[in-house]
């Protein structure tokens, strides 16, 4: 008890010295700054602003209460993390959900530990630790692991390094935003597993990629099922492009309009004589109904 009773008068004391004008710390370089920079101080938490880098966007209220409950019985266990703005002024670097969860109970007070870096240099971090942590969902680490080779201009080569992963768990996971938005939100939501979008991430045209979706939201299919379901279709569909160059062009325009339309696969058979059936699948009454409302609106 001795020690975290010094570490906060500690802090304290770095407080004040913040918060006096003519110590102003704005570089390694100047007066006091080894006495901050890397040293947790108690900072105001009015003069904290969130980080517009942050990947992390979904945050559970009930999560958020729980953590502020927990915050309230024990304090803050892990400082947070900021970037010195300018004087009296910080940007969180990371801890977002204890920046939250304090404010929530109206701590007037946060533990952090100050750093000073420009804009790249806060963006990487936050993008980083962020990543490192285990609560992200698949669809925010892909996000975050893009924006490093966007906007950091990172090779999965050196991203390997920064945040202690394989480069091929980092393409699996970049792979991961190929797959229809609908199904990322689905991913983000807690419907879906990273496994199930992995197989999805095999289907090529976004609209078979929505189909095998519904049927396995539908039919609560296993990520196994799911990979084999994916199989069977690009079985399938490596046969019709066998028999593409056969078909009518007229006929390979049409049913990619209608596909388009009905938001499904149109399956066209066509006879000796010319003639041919078309076929449009529904996967519920839901389903069938929005099919009919499209039909009667086209009459």
């Amino acid at each position: 008890m001795a020690k975290a009773t010094k570490k906060q008068a500690l802090g304290r004391g770095l407080s004040a010295l913040l918060k006096d004008p003519e110590n102003d710390i704005n570089s390694a370089e100047d007066k006091n700054a080894d006495k901050v920079v890397g040293n947790i101080v108690e900072l105001d938490i009015d003069s904290i602003e969130v980080n517009p880098f942050q990947p992390r966007t979904n945050f559970s209220e009930e999560s958020l209460k729980e953590l502020a409950s927990s915050i309230s019985e024990l304090g803050i266990i892990q400082p947070i993390t900021v970037r010195k703005l300018a004087f009296n002024k910080y940007q969180l670097v990371s801890g977002e959900r204890r920046y939250r969860a304090s404010k929530l109970i109206g701590l007037e007070t946060i533990p952090a530990y100050i750093r000073i870096a420009n804009d790249q240099e806060s963006l990487e971090m936050a993008l980083v630790e962020n990543i490192q942590r285990q609560d992200l969902d698949p669809i925010e680490i892909a996000l975050s692991y893009q924006r490093l080779i966007d906007e950091i201009n990172l090779t999965q080569e050196e991203m390997s390094n920064r945040v202690g992963k394989k480069r091929s768990t980092i393409a699996n996971y970049l792979r991961l935003l190929k797959l229809d938005p609908i199904i990322q939100t689905g991913m983000r939501d807690g419907f879906i597993s990273m496994g199930h979008g992995r197989a999805m991430v095999n289907i090529d045209d976004q609209i078979d990629q929505l189909e095998v979706y519904e049927k396995v939201i539908s039919n609560k299919l296993s990520v196994r099922a799911t990979e084999q379901l994916v199989k069977n279709l690009n079985n399938i569909d490596s046969k019709s492009e066998a028999t593409t160059s056969e078909t009518p062009k007229y006929i390979r325009k049409g049913v990619k309009e209608f596909s388009e339309y009905f938001g499904h696969k149109i399956d066209v058979k066509i006879s000796k004589n010319g003639g041919g059936k078309i076929t449009i699948p529904f996967h519920s009454e839901e389903d069938f109904n929005r099919i009919k409302k499209l039909v009667e609106r086209a009459k």
